[in-house]
């Protein structure tokens, strides 16, 4: 078998094992549905499962995990002579137009089941904020390239703030049943005045590293 026909079968196990898992935990609840049920249901043995999912929080969470490094990676290649939240912002709006489910405006079928499921699970909220701890981490770390730690922690810390309240008003409302083409010029509209709330009291600071 050749690899790219190997890496294909891989995915297509990973996407049928989630899609199944995803099924089960909206029908039954989360903490009812057990590791052997998702492999049952998917027709592979209980080891397959875990050779591509440690737990039950990674086939929920575990895809969206995979981008956990995103805002570190956009200020890490940003433009130059762009500032990190001229970045951030460029993409996070860019995002916006595409729906990305990241942003919380996203009316696919498959995100708003994972995220009814998540906003109804305790274990998987706890699990989504740790992750969102871990991003912030990343990012105060990429931002420590630029001005002295503790200021980058602090910078973190607002930036990740402001993603995540944007991100949680557009998934608030999608799951109240609006339309992602609905919300989205009053996300985007929210979204710019949010970053240019960042850039009043952060800009000046990464403007300054930039010319320096």
């Amino acid at each position: 078998m050749d690899v790219g026909l190997r890496e294909r079968k891989k995915l297509e196990t990973r996407r049928v094992l989630w899609e199944t898992a995803i099924e089960l935990f909206v029908e039954r609840g989360f903490d009812n549905v057990a590791m052997a049920e998702i492999a049952a249901a998917a027709n592979v043995s209980k080891t397959t499962v875990f050779n591509y999912f440690g737990s039950k929080e990674d086939l929920v969470l575990g895809p969206a995990e995979e981008h956990l490094d995103e805002p570190a990676r956009v200020v890490r290649e940003r433009a130059p002579g762009e500032s990190p939240i001229a970045a951030l912002r460029r993409h996070f709006l860019a995002a916006l137009a595409e729906r990305d489910a990241a942003t919380g405006l996203s009316d696919q079928p498959n995100v708003l089941r994972v995220q009814g499921l998540i906003t109804g699970t305790p274990a998987l909220l706890s699990r989504l904020y740790t992750g969102a701890a871990r991003g912030q981490q990343l990012l105060a770390a990429e931002l420590a390239t630029l001005v002295d730690a503790p200021t980058a922690r602090l910078a973190a810390a607002q930036i990740a703030a402001t993603r995540m309240v944007l991100t949680m008003e557009n998934r608030d409302r999608i799951l109240a049943g609006e339309s992602a083409d609905a919300v989205y010029p009053e996300a985007a509209a929210r979204a710019a005045l949010a970053f240019d709330l960042l850039d009043g009291g952060l800009a000046v600071l990464f403007h300054q590293v930039d010319q320096g």
